[in-house]
């Protein structure tokens, strides 16, 4: 089965750190471009970052740059989200998607394939 399990959430306090996987089965992630979206309650889901092994483009929001990376370890075929200084308003769900053979920018990747979800909740 093709699929991406996300996982790593739960609840941090402002300034603290957590980090998401995002583990690919049935297919590498050799080729594909992985971001990361979250969606918090009553907002549109937004992609806070992004690399694609294809070229090795990378895309941060403004929100997040500086206190978010995302890495990839193909060895493992996982992808992963380091999130540091956090604060409040990063609380969402946060789901992981690969779309293949593409680069990383200001538009949103149009996944393949997507994760289930994992909320992340920051307390001030």
């Amino acid at each position: 089965q093709l699929q991406l399990v996300d996982s790593g959430g739960g609840l941090v306090q402002a300034g603290g750190s957590l980090r998401l996987s995002c583990a690919a089965s049935g297919f590498s992630l050799d080729g594909y471009a992985i971001g990361w979206f979250r969606q918090a309650p009553g907002k549109e889901r937004e992609e806070v970052s992004c690399f694609s092994t294809s070229d090795s483009s990378t895309y941060s929001a403004e929100a997040v740059k500086g206190r978010f990376t995302i890495s990839v370890d193909s060895a493992q075929n996982t992808a992963y989200l380091q999130m540091d200084n956090m604060r409040p308003e990063d609380t969402a769900i946060y789901t992981c998607a690969a779309e293949g053979f593409v680069s990383c920018g200001p538009s949103p990747l149009a996944a393949d394939y997507w994760g289930q979800g994992t909320q992340v909740t920051v307390s001030s």
